[in-house]
């Protein structure tokens, strides 16, 4: 039911965006090397109903960074993403918690659907990206997406 502008917005922000600014990185890491992270999401990894287009978007990305991971290797310039999960932003607050601040009947279902039965925390996501982007991942960590999700993406349902 998305309009061509919806399907279109959607993919230049959270596809075409990562591309053109890695586009604009890359020459500058050439001959020294470097780290390009992207931001996915798990809905990348195993997509959601109702979020289709958001879930091929990060789908997409993901396979960008894997595909560029392979081009980039020989020059020393590592790509690599992370897929958070549900972590408690301003953008998704009013959608996980009554006024009272009591979670709605959306948020059990994703905690329940979350082995780890619980929101991320910040750090735990930013630990993450340090990572990436460090001197420690730059041996041969290299065309990854990390889930940083509490194992939502791993859920069998079972």
């Amino acid at each position: 039911d998305a309009t061509r502008e919806d399907i279109e917005g959607l993919i230049s922000t959270n596809l075409l965006g990562a591309m053109y600014l890695t586009k604009l990185a890359i020459p500058h890491m050439l001959g020294k090397g470097g780290a390009v992270l992207n931001i996915s999401s798990m809905w990348g990894e195993v997509g959601a109903s109702c979020e289709v287009l958001y879930s091929t978007s990060k789908g997409g990305l993901n396979l960008f960074t894997k595909a560029l991971a392979k081009e980039m290797a020989p020059s020393n310039i590592r790509v690599n993403a992370i897929a958070p999960g549900f972590f408690v932003t301003a953008q998704n607050e009013k959608l996980l918690f009554n006024e009272d601040g009591t979670p709605t009947p959306r948020t059990e279902k994703i905690l329940n659907s979350t082995p780890m039965r619980r929101f991320g925390e910040a750090s735990e996501l930013i630990g993450t990206l340090l990572y990436l982007v460090s001197e420690e991942a730059s041996g041969f960590v290299n065309g990854v997406v990390i889930p940083v999700d509490g194992a939502f993406s791993a859920y069998s349902g079972v």
